[in-house]
């Protein structure tokens, strides 16, 4: 009896395929996430919000910031306050900042929260513990099988000796050319 190869590489294809779905789509997904940091924060949704009050004659005490906040949003939880110089009134809040200045009484308010899913799944692509990177070492190799055994599961004129060929060689040459330019 011959050993059948074909038949071995398709159920490793198709196995690790369906074992690592998981993992590649945690990937992918913020991979396209971090590739675009320059456009958004992956992690965060932050929301700025300009807003008036009447303006301040003098510094407030802790009871008077509260107050503002208040005024502004009665979500905001307080937590501490300081004046940065003698025109404006800076507060933090819970998950954000309150900017006012106090000459004017024109402010803006700064909230930041989680973004979901995407906060999540980042969080797994940086790596963040010992186990974690084991697990993820064991995705990368099986990434590898799953490259090599794909492209000897079709055959003939779409198989690796035809179309296939030409598929990989481009898929090859794209990122060396890249690099090529990028380095040299």
């Amino acid at each position: 009896m011959t050993f059948k190869w074909r038949k071995w590489n398709r159920v490793v294809h198709r196995d690790f395929g369906y074992l690592f779905l998981g993992m590649t789509l945690i990937y992918a997904i913020s991979g396209i996430a971090i590739n675009h940091l320059g456009d958004w924060n992956p992690n965060y949704i932050i929301t700025n919000e300009e807003f008036q009050i009447n303006p301040l004659k003098e510094k407030p005490d802790r009871a008077r910031v509260k107050e503002i906040l208040e005024d502004i949003n009665d979500d905001l939880d307080y937590k501490n306050h300081y004046f940065p110089n003698s025109s404006y009134l800076k507060i933090f809040v819970k998950d954000g900042t309150v900017l006012v200045n106090m000459e004017t009484g024109e402010g803006l308010m700064e909230v930041n929260s989680r973004r979901p899913l995407f906060r999540e799944v980042n969080y797994l692509h940086y790596n963040p513990i010992k186990y974690w990177t084991y697990f993820s070492d064991i995705f990368a190799g099986a990434l590898i099988i799953l490259a090599l055994s794909g492209i000897f599961i079709p055959r003939g004129k779409q198989g690796i000796s035809g179309r296939g060929a030409w598929m990989s060689i481009i898929g090859i040459l794209v990122p060396v050319i890249y690099l090529f330019i990028y380095f040299y």
